[in-house]
């Protein structure tokens, strides 16, 4: 009976100190990540305070992990390919590249591992074994637990993130999760601080071209200012001392711009032209672009070439590059840019050099046909003086062009000028098929309009329809208000005169009915119509000398005239003769016997019916078309 209420005292007593030290651990736990968290977000506060400056970025995160991660002291470090030279370092007196050796903790993230822990460096096997990395570790840092966390990109080891310890006590899988944490900042900010100095450089080139492109255009024919400016940008741009530019004639490669030559060098230069050196023979021979990271480890110093003897001995050069001036496969000289340290240009740079080495080339090129073409203007000047009577003949033989223009089209007027004769405009009898239209309710719209309304209508209505005569190649007679003559096989005479002028009217049906569903929808009610006949005629110039015009007359005009009249709107009236002349190529419909004003007779007509669908136009009365 007296265990129970023991046991039953003792359980809450229990409960409540479990419950206690669970919220404290939660505590804990919650301190831990708000640290955490407002670690994270004062390096990425950085990282955006410090775009493109790697350093105060590092500084920040290396600081914020030993801290976090109770480790002693620590590095990070980025990887060349070779080796991984320090970023940034906290503890630590060593601040030079380490290169990885086989079995060391690099060595493994080279190998693709993301994460290495080593809880106690001395129980190792290559502490055991002598490896002179972990010796020199322990005996100089006293270090015994270390954790190395990889910095990729994708796939690519960009460096790593190393925190140390001077008393074995592993780190625990939270650390080491924000240890991968901030290595991955680590590699958002590398990454960013390299397309920041991409874009950089990318603008810098961007401007140095525009600004030796506008220097080419601004000195026509003069090399030296664009030599220099040329010089100047890339010995900026590709961080060189000095530089030059050499012309070659075939024979010899003469200086034409030099830029931070030593006086000792230039004077060298001056005492020649000197023999080619092995970079000179290799550019005559075909390369494009010479570079000598080391020149005096080259084989010209080595062999005692005099040119690279003094261009090391008198100039300090260590390092240099040469891009050739070529057009095409000739060679124009070369640029070359140099530095007194040794060490390989980039590609980036060898690239610059060469887009400059082209613009040199362009300049050289608008040199070379600006002076041709100075050397050729007196020749011009010549032949203009020659041609000078004969560009009066031709500006006559223009005036005559423009004139016959009027009222032929373009191909006819030019080819009655070339030949000479303009004999066949003089008054004569020729049979020709005369096409006549105008508009119906043109009279009521002239009436309710006012008249710059007419006058924009015109000017569309005549547009639309006047370049169809040229393109049938038809004669215009005249344009009177919305009436429009043309007449065919006249003055030049051409095959199937009937149905070029039977096309030509519907061409100009379809281009007056698009016209007319505009004018209509503002309250226009306007139609179009058309009469074609085909007879014997008067033609011939009529006017003076200074306004002349081409004309025929003859019943079939009026026969012309007078269909047009008669048909409604969309109808193209033919007479019977021009409809025999047609022989089945255009489709007809016939109407009947017309009684036309101003003649005895009846006379038949016929009508070019709709094809398709023609919504400007009224439906029309005729019979079934005939083929």
């Amino acid at each position: 009976m007296s265990a129970t209420p023991d046991n039953t005292l003792t359980s809450p007593e229990r409960l409540i100190a479990d419950l206690q030290r669970q919220l404290a651990e939660r505590e804990v736990e919650l301190a831990e990540a708000r640290e955490q968290q407002t670690a994270t977000a004062e390096v990425l506060q950085v990282i955006n305070s410090s775009p493109g400056d790697l350093a105060p970025v590092f500084d920040a995160m290396l600081d914020k992990a030993l801290r976090l991660c109770g480790a002693d002291f620590g590095a990070l470090r980025s990887f060349d390919g070779a080796a991984f030279p320090v970023l940034a370092v906290h503890g630590l007196a060593t601040h030079g590249a380490i290169k990885p050796e086989p079995g060391s903790a690099l060595g493994r993230l080279l190998r693709g591992e993301n994460v290495v822990h080593i809880p106690d460096v001395i129980d190792t096997d290559g502490y055991r074994s002598g490896l002179p990395s972990r010796i020199a570790l322990v005996q100089n840092t006293g270090a015994r637990t270390v954790l190395w966390v990889a910095l990729r990109k994708e796939q690519e080891l960009r460096g790593a993130f190393i925190i140390y310890r001077r008393e074995v006590r592993p780190f625990t899988d939270k650390q080491i999760a924000l240890l991968q944490n901030f290595a991955a900042q680590a590699v958002i900010a590398m990454e960013n601080a390299r397309l920041l100095t991409e874009t950089r450089e990318a603008l810098e080139q961007q401007t140095a071209t525009g600004e030796v492109l506008q220097v080419i255009n601004s000195s026509p024919g003069d090399l030296p200012p664009v030599f220099d400016a040329i010089l100047d940008k890339a010995l900026r741009l590709c961080e060189a001392f000095f530089g030059s530019l050499w012309t070659y004639d075939g024979e010899y490669l003469r200086p034409a711009a030099l830029r931070g030559m030593s006086s000792s060098y230039t004077d060298f230069l001056r005492t020649g032209p000197h023999p080619l050196g092995p970079a000179q023979q290799r550019l005559i021979h075909g390369e494009h672009v010479v570079h000598f990271a080391d020149v005096p480890a080259g084989e010209g110093y080595r062999s005692g070439d005099p040119t690279t003897r003094a261009l090391v001995d008198l100039g300090g050069v260590r390092a240099f590059l040469a891009v050739a001036l070529r057009k095409e496969e000739t060679l124009l000289g070369h640029f070359v840019v140099y530095r007194r340290d040794v060490g390989p240009f980039s590609d980036k740079q060898i690239g610059l050099l060469k887009n400059f080495a082209a613009q040199a080339v362009i300049a050289m090129e608008n040199a070379r046909l600006l002076g041709e073409l100075r050397q050729r203007t007196d020749e011009v000047a010549k032949l203009n003086r020659g041609l000078e009577a004969r560009v009066a003949e031709q500006v006559e033989e223009l005036g005559r062009v423009g004139r016959l223009k009027r009222f032929l089209a373009p191909q006819l007027a030019e080819m009655i000028v070339s030949q000479g004769d303009e004999k066949i405009l003089e008054s004569h009898r020729r049979e020709i098929v005369v096409v006549f239209c105008d508009l119906r309710g043109y009279t009521a719209f002239t009436e309710t309009a006012e008249p710059e309304e007419v006058l924009d209508f015109l000017h569309e209505y005549h547009g639309a329809l006047g370049p169809l005569v040229s393109q049938f190649e038809g004669t215009l007679d005249q344009f009177s208000g919305d009436g429009i003559m043309v007449f065919f096989n006249d003055p030049v005479p051409i095959p199937d005169p009937a149905e070029r002028a039977v096309r030509m009217a519907v061409a100009m049906r379809e281009a007056a009915g698009q016209l007319i569903a505009a004018w209509r929808e503002r309250g226009r009610d306007l139609g179009f119509g058309a009469g074609i006949a085909q007879g014997y005629a008067t033609l011939g110039q009529i006017g003076f000398s200074d306004r002349s015009g081409y004309t025929a007359i003859g019943t079939v005009c009026n026969v012309a005239a007078r269909l047009c009249a008669e048909a409604k709107d969309g109808q193209i009236l033919l007479s019977q003769r021009v409809n025999v002349a047609l022989k089945a190529s255009v489709a007809t419909e016939q109407v009947g016997a017309l009684a036309l004003k101003g003649l005895t007779q009846p006379v038949v007509a016929y009508n070019v019916p709709l094809v398709g669908s023609q919504a400007a136009f009224r439906v029309i009365e005729g019979g079934a078309p005939s083929a």
